[in-house]
């Protein structure tokens, strides 16, 4: 344990068999991905920016143990929305209690719950409303087209948004993302909060639609890095939860090899999925790693792991793991 914190002796030491030794195998293949050269991806799915993950994945971004992040939407804006509004969440430790009549309360109340906290739609959505309307219009007249999290980034580097801050910035991995112009892939960013306020001003015609790069440019674009930065053995592959967030961009390595022919192109060196799905019922996201042998997307030899647990719970520890902590 050369070189680890309490918190990684205590995983260490404690953490035996099934998930939690699981969960001890991937952090140390993890390592492996590092101190051989190779590059990592993590993929955010559920409410991980809301659960104020940014603890910890902001100084994974800043110790340069993520290369590039895949994540959702909501992911991508809430991480802001924190960091702006925070005093004003509202936390409900008994949500498991709410009636339908309570549920109504909190909505008109301006509170928007995801589980046990609730997000105020005031001073989170429409403050960042207000100043990222102002970077849309702008590339808007002048005729320029950039990704969701590159308007994100423009938004942050302003600095018109630290008058509003009400946690300690080092706790924001969207902030340390920009800081290193980490790369990120936003697929499906048309059905978060603020890809819905977007397409309002499209109906509105105050927007053009082609002002906001597509999930296929995305596509794209994540070939081409993936081609440049592979290498022989490919990049490490970390997914938080399922959905599109780990669904689209697992599919580039297939359609690198396949689709475009690059027979080449290596697959995905890494695996791990931090998930709570069951593998029955054509679930994707509870697919065992073994299934996507078959799809394309990972190697016989490729370290797989599966810790089916909290992402809340597991995420974090991985991470001081990798950290040292």
């Amino acid at each position: 344990m050369k070189n680890k914190g309490p918190i990684s002796q205590f995983i260490v030491e404690h953490y035996k068999h099934f998930n939690a030794a699981a969960l001890v195998d991937a952090a140390r293949d993890y390592e492996v991905q590092i101190e051989k050269g190779n590059k990592m991806m993590v993929t955010l799915a559920g409410a991980m920016s809301t659960a104020e993950l940014g603890k910890s994945l902001a100084e994974m971004i800043r110790q340069d143990k993520i290369q590039i992040i895949s994540c959702t939407g909501a992911n991508l804006e809430e991480d802001i929305m924190n960091l702006v509004a925070h005093s004003f969440y509202k936390r409900v430790p008994n949500y498991r209690d709410l009636t339908p009549q309570d549920e109504w309360n909190l909505l008109e109340n301006h509170l928007n719950r995801v589980t046990d906290t609730c997000i105020p739609e005031e001073e989170a959505f429409r403050r960042l409303q207000k100043h990222i309307h102002a970077i849309w219009k702008d590339a808007d007249d002048k005729g320029e087209r950039y990704f969701p999290h590159e308007f994100m980034y423009k938004l942050l580097k302003s600095g018109v948004l630290e008058q509003y801050y009400q946690i300690d910035p080092k706790n924001s991995w969207m902030l340390a993302a920009a800081e290193k112009n980490l790369p990120i892939v936003v697929p499906g960013w048309e059905d978060s909060t603020m890809g819905n306020i977007f397409a309002s001003y499209v109906i509105k015609k105050e927007l053009k639609a082609s002002t906001m790069k597509s999930g296929i440019e995305y596509m794209a674009w994540l070939a081409e890095w993936y081609t440049a930065n592979a290498g022989t053995e490919g990049i490490g592959f970390f997914q938080i939860g399922g959905g599109i967030a780990g669904d689209f961009p697992i599919c580039v390595v297939p359609m690198l090899y396949q689709d475009m022919e690059r027979q080449d192109t290596p697959f995905w060196s890494y695996f791990c999925q931090i998930s709570d799905s069951t593998t029955s019922y054509g679930s994707y996201s509870g697919a065992v790693p073994n299934e996507k042998i078959t799809w394309g997307k990972l190697d016989i030899h490729t370290p797989k792991h599966i810790v089916e647990s909290d992402a809340t719970i597991v995420a974090p520890l991985i991470f001081s793991y990798i950290l040292g902590w």
